[in-house]
């Protein structure tokens, strides 16, 4: 059979398959799975065009990957044949333990569990399967391979998959802020003592990176009717799971119906095997045709929430640097019990207060490293002259309060005024 395929990307135009190796990973159900699991989760409700998948993210990041170990070795590094297949492995299997709706759902149905934990989970049994073939791509994915700068292309915060996410997500959620130079900041990779560093004149397409970054978060991936669209799905599935285990029956597909009746958290997913074998078999339409049938269940509380969301109905979503006073969320909370008729208890299906974080450069972290024609090492943060790069390192906290639009609306971002 012929393996050698290419693939025609929207974003990048033809990507190869580099080796026959990577296209049976492809083949294989796990990674198939990942066409079925949409990158961003609820931002279509906003953005229409949203509605790619993980498959093109990390086929596009593996993309990424090969022409960074093209630029490098243009540059004399040398990268094994070996290390280029085991990095190419790393990057096209490092989100290949995401569930549905990606990072929305990752801890409601496995609670304490990161997709990070479940794609290593998957990458060990899948060197099993291949015979150990992929040894060196957990190596490099565990960050436990001494040429570093592999691992860094894998996951850093100037990493092949940042780059392909703000590229991708801009291009189908059409917000232009998104666009980065990812092929000029490529072309300024280097690597001194086996770190990943970026070339001084490279220093600009960086900060756009880091800009980028900071606005998609703010613009598209925190927008506040993507958070309420998402906090809603996240109650209807919880509220789903609290019927399940007093008796009820609801519609769910066989892997659906395992998370519904069982608690899974961090203690018993990694001891109890069965449990990834029926991750493995979820996806997003598992979700999907549960939310449709759970429309017309007897329980008011699902089947409102449920209805909202396929009529798109969202919950009102008021976003603000202040935090909400007791006393607001207090009014809201007994409004919203006044209006659907709702218990102490199950008013927390209908309003939700939360704390959201966003950073666009971690100072605490690893940093980027720029390397001036002198070879010495800088931190961008130190070798940029842009006046607000420290502004975006820093932790930026709003405050979001979730509640149905019947019940009025926030006057000023202050006063809850109800109709």
């Amino acid at each position: 059979m012929n393996k050698k395929k290419i693939i025609n990307d929207p974003v990048y135009g033809f990507v190869s398959i580099p080796s026959g190796f990577i296209f049976d990973l492809i083949q294989h159900p796990y990674f198939q799975r990942l066409r079925y699991i949409k990158q961003v989760s609820m931002t279509h409700m906003v953005y229409p065009g949203a509605l790619h998948t993980r498959f093109q993210h990390v086929i596009g990041a593996m993309h990424l990957m090969q022409l960074a170990i093209d630029t490098l070795r243009s540059k004399g590094v040398l990268v094994s044949d070996e290390e280029e297949e085991a990095a190419l492995v790393a990057i096209l299997l490092h989100d290949i333990g995401h569930g549905p709706f990606s990072h929305s759902l990752e801890h409601t149905l496995i609670e304490g569990v990161s997709h990070e934990v479940i794609s290593s989970m998957l990458m060990d049994r899948l060197n099993v399967e291949f015979g150990g073939k992929l040894t060196l791509a957990i190596t490099i994915f565990n960050d436990k391979y001494p040429r570093r700068f592999l691992h860094q292309l894998v996951s850093s915060q100037l990493d092949t998959d940042r780059m392909d996410y703000l590229n991708r997500d801009s291009f189908f959620t059409g917000v232009s802020e998104g666009v980065i130079s990812f092929d000029r900041i490529i072309k300024m990779l280097a690597v001194k003592d086996d770190e990943l560093v970026v070339e001084a004149k490279g220093i600009y397409s960086v900060e756009k990176f880091l800009i980028a970054r900071r606005l998609m978060y703010w613009q598209v991936y925190l927008h506040k009717t993507v958070v309420g669209a998402e906090q809603m799905l996240i109650k209807a599935l919880k509220r789903a799971k609290e019927l399940s285990n007093q008796g009820y029956d609801l519609f769910a597909t066989q892997a659906l119906q395992h998370f519904l009746k069982n608690k899974v958290n961090a203690d018993n997913f990694t001891t109890e095997e069965s449990h990834l074998n029926w991750f493995t078999k979820l996806d997003d339409t598992d979700i999907m045709s549960a939310i449709k049938s759970w429309v017309n269940h007897e329980d008011k509380i699902l089947s409102t929430l449920c209805s909202k969301l396929m009529r798109r109905d969202l919950f009102r979503t008021e976003l603000r640097s202040q935090d909400f006073s007791e006393e607001e969320i207090a009014m809201v909370r007994d409004k919203a019990k006044q209006h659907f008729d709702l218990s102490e208890a199950e008013v927390d299906y209908f309003v939700y207060h939360q704390t959201i974080y966003n950073s666009a450069y971690s100072a605490d972290k690893e940093p980027i490293k720029i390397i001036n024609n002198k070879g010495k090492l800088l931190d961008i943060a130190e070798a940029s002259d842009l006046s607000n790069l420290e502004a975006l390192s820093k932790k930026v906290v709003k405050y979001a309060l979730i509640y149905p639009k019947e019940l009025g609306f926030v006057e000023d971002g202050i006063t809850f005024n109800f109709e």
